[in-house]
């Protein structure tokens, strides 16, 4: 959990510095390959590629590709659409996607999982249920596409890495992830990629640094590490921990609009699915004492 809490801080001024900075005024297929190819660089040092079955490599390299180059390019797209509280409010149907291909994964089916899941969409949903922007369809369409891609990720990193029978750790193969990553963003660029709209301000370079480096690095780093660290309710839930977190930066920083009532409420829906699943459907996950 403590990986998780730390990477929802770095998250929650994602959003807002994407939409302020990046969104309509920096190509969205070189903002990507910017934060790859940063976020590459920061672990190629630690890759040990003489260990690494080559399925393993391609695997992640997928992985990588898919939960990173393809979830952000619809991201990315969807503040053409979208203010950032409307990008945050269609967020919310991430934990499900999450409950629901884990079980594939596992070819099981869980329902308390599926409830601790629906209660923190139920809490993002009070703090953001209002009206939408005219574009909101496309917008919706273009964040539920990143949804399933960064919850398929997530879910066959967790699963490569639990049954991985080496002593492979996580810093050791992230690389790959990130180089996947790069190689679809480096294509999208080539083939549908705007070379006008480069950055053209310190700021706006300062911003793909941080991205790059700090909320692409080490955040997804900390995040798929930190979701091998935890049952399937608690990482579900954590998934829309940036919405409130989101939405506090988007207020406090650039002073937008938002129900502080609703914010509250709603935050403490997440908070009690939280709990709910730590005391009670967690301890019931756990196998019997023979």
């Amino acid at each position: 959990m403590f990986y998780l809490s730390i990477v929802t801080i770095l998250w929650a001024f994602s959003f807002s510095l994407i939409e302020v900075y990046l969104a309509g005024k920096v190509d969205a297929y070189f903002a990507v390959l910017t934060r790859s190819v940063l976020a590459a660089a920061l672990f190629l040092p630690l890759l040990r590629w003489r260990d690494i079955p080559w399925r393993m490599a391609l695997a992640m390299m997928a992985v990588g590709g898919i939960q990173l180059g393809v979830m952000y390019f619809c991201l990315y797209q969807s503040f053409l659409y979208l203010s950032v509280p409307e990008v945050l409010l269609f967020t919310i149907f991430t934990p499900i996607y999450i409950t629901l291909l884990d079980d594939l994964w596992n070819r099981r089916f869980n329902p308390w999982y599926l409830v601790t899941a629906t209660l923190a969409v139920i809490g993002t949903g009070v703090i953001r249920l209002n009206t939408v922007s005219h574009d909101f369809l496309s917008g919706f369409l273009l964040v539920q596409a990143a949804n399933l891609c960064f919850a398929v990720g997530l879910i066959v990193y967790k699963g490569l890495m639990q049954r991985q029978k080496s002593d492979l750790t996580h810093q050791s193969v992230f690389a790959y992830f990130y180089l996947g990553s790069m190689i679809v963003s480096l294509l999208a660029f080539l083939l549908i990629g705007n070379p006008a709209k480069m950055p053209t301000t310190t700021v706006q370079w300062g911003v793909l640094l941080w991205l790059g480096i700090g909320a692409s690095g080490i955040g997804y780093y900390l995040w798929n590490k930190g979701a091998c660290m935890v049952d399937t309710g608690a990482l579900a839930i954590m998934n829309n921990m940036h919405i409130p977190a989101g939405l506090l930066v988007n207020l406090l920083i650039w002073n937008r609009d938002v129900s502080l009532g609703r914010l509250g409420l709603g935050g403490t829906i997440l908070l009690a699915s939280l709990l709910f699943n730590e005391l009670w459907v967690r301890p019931r996950q756990q196998p019997s004492p023979a």
